[in-house]
């Protein structure tokens, strides 16, 4: 029988899943610029750290679970189907692309949802208890998620899927939900479990090396483009207009972002500009193959607005979300799934009409219930296995550690040798004290607090 492969959909989807696993170095570059210099190793150590786990647990039992034909009414996959991903190395010929690169690709969707929770408790945790909690939330969070919202039934094939794919029909082109509404949800649980830092509305806590933050961001803009384009599964019509989608979405968040700023506080900083360019790709994600370039124009510059207020909120109700997880993540992407329900146009590559084309209030609902469901369900889980971590081997660092710094306490390094800038042998050296600390994306509202 001729093999219907591909070889350029193959080609893309390999390309795009190596876009994705750069968003991790990505972010670990961003996140290690916002937090204090004591801070910036064991910061982006926990993005290495899960990208190495997650790897290793995708192949076990994580894709068999997320993509495994469904044992529970659409809340799971057979995690012993593809365990070991046995079954899953021969050609099929009747497929556009072999299933490998698929298991690849939906990998580093995996592995940097878990890393996207380290920034809600920077400079505070464990670095064992965060590996120990990435492993357990891989398992008993993401991978089920991944399920409800990236699983699609097969009648011919007899398989069946996930709820919201396929149940609910909510659309979540790239990982709106999967992705972030469940990590922002997370860090938002794991922040209360933590505490605040010390010094936390007291201290100014800036982040400490802006020009890795912008590196970061554009490492991770350039890799988004794999993310939702890529999840297009073909180097075609529907991934190009989701590319035009992604890009004019991050324009105009930071546009929006930075009006926010200048209004409220004087100045456009490029602090807010890399913070922008986040939530504009967060809340594109979700909608990028349900609306046209309009909608994503309104849709990102909507989203730059909110998230650069949304920062704030952790002042107001008092915990302590160290780099706006959860006003970037979180909102960013609540926002960027309801807005499906409102800016989706059946001329997109979706192919549904929202309310603003005629479409009624169909699909704003079941984006309504799916977002609420993955938030409900990431919360109460995060909440409860940081608990144990906390009660049992112990989460956040000893006060005193945390002031010497986490880089030292947990990995006996420094980030900077400051030894060697005065001309001595930097050997040994501990950090400088800086009068910065962890960062808000709403860095202005941070140093006045």
């Amino acid at each position: 029988m001729e093999s219907a492969l591909n070889s350029g959909d193959t080609a893309w989807i390999l390309t795009s899943a190596s876009f994705v696993l750069l968003m991790t170095p990505g972010l670990a570059l961003f996140y290690g610029g916002m937090v204090r210099a004591k801070s910036v190793l064991n910061m982006m150590m926990m993005s290495f750290g899960a990208a190495a786990l997650i790897g290793v647990l995708w192949v076990f039992w994580g894709y068999s679970m997320a993509f495994g034909n469904d044992i529970g009414g659409g809340l799971l996959g057979d995690p012993f189907e593809f365990f070991g991903l046995s079954g899953l190395m021969g050609e099929d010929t009747a497929a556009a692309y072999p299933t490998m690169a698929f298991v690849g690709f939906q990998a580093v969707f995996a592995i940097i949802t878990v890393a996207l929770i380290s920034g809600a408790i920077a400079d505070r945790a464990k670095f064992g208890a965060w590996m120990v909690f990435a492993g357990v939330w891989a398992t008993v969070v993401y991978f089920p998620v991944a399920h409800w919202v990236f699983a699609f039934s097969n009648d011919d094939a007899g398989v069946v899927g996930g709820w919201i794919a396929n149940n609910l029909a909510a659309i979540d082109y790239a990982g709106g939900t999967a992705v972030h509404i469940n990590a922002g949800a997370a860090g938002l649980a794991l922040a209360i479990v933590l505490g605040k830092r010390r010094g936390f509305g007291r201290d100014p806590m800036r982040p400490h090396n802006l020009p890795l933050v912008m590196l970061g961001a554009g490492l991770l803009w350039f890799g988004w483009f794999g993310f939702n384009a890529g999840s297009a599964l073909s180097a075609g019509n529907s991934a190009s207009i989701v590319w035009v989608n992604t890009l004019v979405a991050t324009s105009a968040a930071i546009l929006g972002w930075l009006l926010t700023e200048r209004f409220r506080d004087g100045h456009a900083t490029s602090l807010g500009g890399a913070s922008g360019a986040v939530a504009g790709l967060v809340a594109i994600t979700p909608s990028c193959g349900a609306v046209n370039p309009v909608g994503a124009i309104l849709i990102g510059v909507i989203a730059g607005v909110l998230c650069a207020l949304a920062v704030g909120l952790k002042y107001k109700f008092g915990y302590d979300d160290s780099l706006d997880v959860v006003g970037v993540h979180l909102v960013g992407g609540v926002w960027g799934t309801i807005a499906v329900g409102f800016f989706a146009t059946a001329v997109a590559p979706n192919g549904v009409d929202g309310l603003f084309f005629g479409g009624g209030v169909d699909q704003l609902w079941r984006q309504a219930v799916g977002a609420l469901a993955v938030l409900a369900y990431s919360f109460v889980l995060t909440l409860l296995i940081g608990l144990v971590i906390q009660k049992t081997m112990g989460f956040r660092l000893d006060e005193e550690d945390e002031v010497t710094g986490v880089d030292q306490v947990e990995h006996a390094e420094s980030g900077y040798d400051w030894g060697t800038l005065g001309g001595g042998s930097g050997i040994g050296t501990t950090p400088r004290p800086t009068s910065g600390g962890a960062h808000s994306t709403g860095n202005s509202s941070e140093v006045k607090a």
